[in-house]
């Protein structure tokens, strides 16, 4: 497995300080994020999950704790819009450029709007997807929301 990513070459271009962090990746667990977060030791609040969305029919993209459930309205009101719903696989591998289980927020092939669930900021550090299925980024979230132009908003259930 590389290290080099789109997601660590965006990160690296935008000079945020991560560590590269790997783990056993399991396509067959139930949740992903939850796999990750205990592979790597972890607490889930701190190991953040990517979901591509589709908000009023337009593609975004949330990011919150692996344990934590998202709230459909709270993303669509923190992104301007009405309705959202999960975008099919297909869709999501193809306007994120990863494929799922690799889904990262960074280096993405277009940039979407992006809402990062605001209970992640109370982290030093948290885990975000780098690009690849079983490798994870470590870094502050505050970098995240600056390098993403992320909306904070509270978006968990």
């Amino acid at each position: 497995m590389s290290r080099a990513t789109r997601a660590t070459k965006a990160l690296e271009q935008a000079g945020i300080a991560f560590t590269i962090h790997r783990y056993d990746y399991d396509p067959d667990a139930a949740r992903v994020g939850l796999q990750a977060a205990e592979a790597l030791g972890e607490d889930p609040a701190r190991v953040l999950k990517t979901l591509m969305l589709l908000v009023d029919g337009r593609p975004a993209c949330a990011i919150l704790a692996s344990d934590r459930e998202l709230s459909m309205k709270r993303v669509a009101a923190a992104l301007g819009g009405k309705s959202a719903a999960m975008m099919p696989v297909p869709q999501a591998e193809r306007v994120a450029g990863y494929k799922v289980g690799g889904v990262s927020p960074f280096g993405q092939t277009r940039r979407l709007p992006v809402v990062i669930d605001e209970a992640a900021l109370a982290h030093a550090r948290v885990y975000i997807n780098g690009g690849q299925r079983g490798l994870q980024v470590r870094l502050d979230p505050r970098g995240a929301v600056e390098l993403l132009g992320a909306t904070v908003a509270p978006i968990a259930t």
